[in-house]
């Protein structure tokens, strides 16, 4: 039975959990009171008033439900000495009307805006946007996420609702999971980022080469490059061979053509290679899975008629599957066998290989494959194409970058963990990057228990949060509060991260950058997607002395609209439509022209 039920589309179990459980309730309850009535005072209750009286009990339960959690909540928050958050209310029931701006500011707006606006509107960071009834209480207040990170981090878990929404894709894995399963994935991985083994650089030095390579064949036909696709390409073979010992040669397909071509590369699936079929499809996942994170609780109505995300899992699974096969044969006929939980990382030994060690379940190792591989390719990716746009909009940063990098490297020699680092300019500019960009600009978690948070203004009372609640919070809006970096937080400036600025800002109050997370549950990767970036702009820069954007390039209505120009803040600078799934991405890509060096 409970098979059967879980192979229904998602919008119909949402209807059996929820309406009809509502729908029996009701009746039932005027049924009920119909016997009593009848029983104990033999009184007859006409058909047609019992009918009417079950049609109406209907929207009066779901109203005293609502009524009754607002009455408790207030009630708890006032005997814990507390203040309810700020209610961002619309005009229509249920903040419909908020719900349907916070929609289609994802799809249409720069990330973030309504968002922005609604936290001017009612002069706090932390405000409850109560969608649908239900409490959705969005900060970007350092204080409360490091509270949610770190000091309090039993308190605040993905949750049923989340994992329900990105399970078809991300399983159980390390980026969905709570408890023990999290525990058990996160201890899975550890032993495989240490100093040692990131320090490795030949696999990114091999893919490298290729992308450099594939531009400079790009370059010299006359043809602008999209970076986002080629710097995707090589943190896809770089992390397909870190995980399973061989990459996808995702480089070795054709690179898309510049819009004003007018040559496009054969559509249909039947036509892209498997790593291209492969990567799409993945995407495809994470876009849907980000929309059902942002519709809230009621995203399987939008899928009454079935899974969405079940046709690009196919192919992902199909790639995924086979690989997993070989390793645990693979598995099967080593000899040696490993005992106890301090399994060490074997000479020449993939992520996948020491995965075995650990379990053979088929679907906890491709959930755990899947969410490596959605930090190791998909977050560098962004991070590295954003750094290559903000170095095409500031020359004189990548003037300087190049100086550090030839004073340093020099033109031709592989650069080393030690050369890295030491190159203080270059770890400034990506950290600008991340702050302007995080790979990841929002998140969430559910409370389990009713708490409070302290106000930051002291001559308030508390925040309550009632147990259950979702809790949005952004790090790419906290990342550039003019109140937390300084008047300059909206510009591009590396030097934030080395003068005087760095001692003001960050040092007292660590947790206003966050590009990684923080806490029990903070990126195992980051030395590791440090590295990967540095190494791929020193081979960049070595090569290249200058990048530009080639805006013609892209395909009609990928770039920011015109109005955008005379919006405040970045919105009415960017020259790129950023975009977000579960990771930040460009709209259309990103189409540069870059000049090699000077002989």
């Amino acid at each position: 039975m409970k098979h059967w039920l879980s192979s229904l589309p998602p919008g119909v179990l949402f209807l059996v959990d929820n309406v009809f459980s509502v729908s029996f309730l009701a009746p039932a309850s005027v049924l009920a009171a119909t016997n009593i009535f009848y029983t104990r005072f033999s009184l007859h209750i006409p058909n047609w008033l019992s009918a009417l009286s079950c049609l109406v009990s209907l929207p009066l339960v779901f109203a005293g439900r609502i009524i009754w959690k607002s009455f408790a909540d207030e009630r708890e928050a006032a005997r814990m000495g507390a203040r309810m958050a700020p209610v961002m209310n619309g005009k229509l029931p249920g903040n419909l009307d908020i719900l349907m701006k916070f929609l289609n500011g994802s799809n249409n707006d720069y990330p973030g805006e309504a968002l922005l606006e609604w936290m001017e509107h009612l002069n706090s960071n932390t405000f409850n946007l109560r969608l649908l009834w239900e409490d959705f209480i969005v900060t970007t207040e350092p204080e409360y996420i490091k509270t949610i990170l770190s000091t309090d981090f039993h308190n605040y878990v993905k949750g049923e609702r989340f994992q329900y929404a990105m399970e078809s894709v991300l399983g159980s894995g390390v980026f969905n999971a709570d408890g023990d399963m999290w525990k058990f994935h996160r201890s899975m991985t550890r032993p495989f980022f240490t100093h040692d083994r990131i320090s490795h650089f030949d696999i990114f030095d091999r893919h490298a080469e290729d992308a450099i390579a594939r531009m400079k064949d790009r370059f010299e036909s006359g043809y602008a490059v999209d970076i986002q696709d080629l710097i995707s390409r090589f943190t896809l073979d770089s992390t397909t061979e870190f995980l399973f010992g061989k990459d996808v040669r995702s480089l070795a397909s054709p690179l898309p053509f510049p819009y004003t071509t007018g040559t496009k590369l054969p559509s249909g699936d039947i036509h892209l290679s498997q790593a291209e079929q492969f990567s799409r499809a993945f995407a495809q996942s994470q876009q849907i899975i980000a929309d059902r994170s942002r519709t809230g609780e009621v995203w399987p109505l939008l899928e009454i008629f079935g899974d969405q995300t079940k046709k690009p899992m196919e192919v992902v699974n199909g790639y995924i599957e086979p690989i997993l096969r070989e390793a645990l044969e693979k598995r099967k006929t080593s000899e040696k066998v490993i005992e106890g939980d301090k399994y060490e990382v074997g000479e020449g030994e993939t992520l996948l290989d020491h995965l075995v060690k650990y379990t053979s379940d088929p679907v906890v190792l491709k959930d755990e494959i899947l969410n490596i591989m959605i930090a190791g390719k998909d977050t560098t990716a962004v991070t590295m194409t954003c750094a290559i746009y903000l170095l095409a909009m500031h020359p004189s940063v990548l003037s300087k970058l190049r100086s550090e990098i030839l004073e340093r490297v020099g033109p031709h020699r592989r650069p080393t963990y030690d050369d890295i680092k030491e190159m203080k300019y270059l770890r400034a500019v990506l950290n600008e990057t991340l702050r302007l960009f995080p790979p990841v600009p929002f998140n969430v978690r559910d409370s389990v228990n009713a708490t409070t948070w302290p106000s930051c203004d002291p001559t308030q009372k508390p925040i309550y949060i009632p147990a259950g609640t979702t809790i949005p919070y952004s790090v790419f809006l906290m990342h550039r509060r003019t109140d937390l970096w300084g008047p300059d937080a909206d510009e591009f400036d590396p030097e934030r991260f080395i003068d005087t600025r760095l001692k003001k800002y960050l040092v007292p109050n660590p947790f206003i950058f966050l590009p990684f997370n923080a806490g029990p549950r903070i990126c195992l990767g980051q030395q590791f997607a440090y590295n990967e970036m540095s190494f791929m702009l020193i081979r960049l820069f070595q090569t290249f002395s200058s990048v530009t954007l080639s805006p013609s390039s892209h395909v009609p209505g990928t770039l920011p609209p015109p109005e955008w120009s005379s919006a405040r803040g970045r919105k009415g600078i960017e020259k790129f439509w950023p975009k977000s799934h579960l990771t930040m991405y460009s709209l259309g890509g990103l189409w540069v022209n870059m000049e090699e060096k000077e002989v």
